[in-house]
């Protein structure tokens, strides 16, 4: 006889949607302000800077496998200091933004020298300074664990890009392998007042609810990488019922 205390599959899932919910809600009730993160990237930026050769060893081939498609005009948001430029290789044009001035200033040097045709301006990610449909791509790379409104960047990232256009999205996440995802609960409240980095962070949880339509999620190295393809939602169709 089955117990009646036995779960299913939709028991499961339900429970682990509501888990990562939780661990969500609290990262998010003292979520530091952009100008504070701004600070921080402000004082850290030359050191980024000079580890960009370390983060093309270990996540080079993750940006060129979900960036290196990338066409048309690009907007790179949380663009740091260009990390993700090298990769952008099929664009015809990349505007890369951040709160930082600090990492901007590294971000334009690197535009330079890689001759790309590109700009890189300072602008807050949940309120992006553009007209509607203004991109082909967006891409953006470990990011939405920094942002105090993930779903409101995410959901502008949708609007500034073109309604045939695609989101590409580059995260870091809570590890399936059970040891790990229990090191990252453990540490991800002193590493979030240190970094105002989300260490736990659920992006496909985020990214589904928002308007965004997911194409496609995979999961690297343990789950401690997600790669996400998204679509803007389509435009509601006047007169049609």
């Amino acid at each position: 006889m089955q117990s009646s205390n036995s779960r299913g599959p939709t028991d499961r899932r339900n429970r682990t949607n509501e888990d990562g919910t939780e661990r969500r809600q609290s990262s998010e009730r003292d979520s530091m302000s952009a100008a504070k993160i701004a600070d921080a990237y402000d004082e850290v930026a030359d050191g980024l800077a000079r580890w960009r050769r370390l983060d093309r060893l270990f996540a080079g081939r993750y940006r060129r496998r979900q960036f290196g498609r990338a066409d048309g005009r690009v907007l790179d948001v949380a663009c740091g200091t260009g990390r993700n430029f090298r990769y952008l290789r099929a664009a015809d044009a990349v505007v890369g933004v951040d709160v930082s001035d600090g990492v901007l200033s590294h971000a334009r040097e690197e535009l330079a020298r890689l001759g790309l045709d590109g700009t890189a301006r300072r602008m807050d990610a949940q309120a992006l300074d553009f007209d509607d449909d203004s991109f082909d791509t967006v891409v953006s790379s470990f990011s939405t664990c920094t942002f105090p409104e993930p779903r409101t960047a995410l959901e502008e990232m949708g609007r500034v890009c073109k309604p045939d256009g695609r989101v590409l999205l580059l995260e870091h996440g809570r590890s399936d392998v059970r040891p790990v995802a229990w090191l990252q609960d453990r540490r991800a409240d002193a590493h979030y007042e240190k970094t105002g980095c989300r260490l736990n962070h659920e992006p496909r949880v985020t990214v589904r609810e928002t308007s965004l339509e997911i194409e496609r999620v995979r999961d690297r190295f343990f789950g401690l990488v997600v790669e996400i393809d998204a679509a803007p939602a389509p435009a509601t169709e006047v007169g049609r019922e």
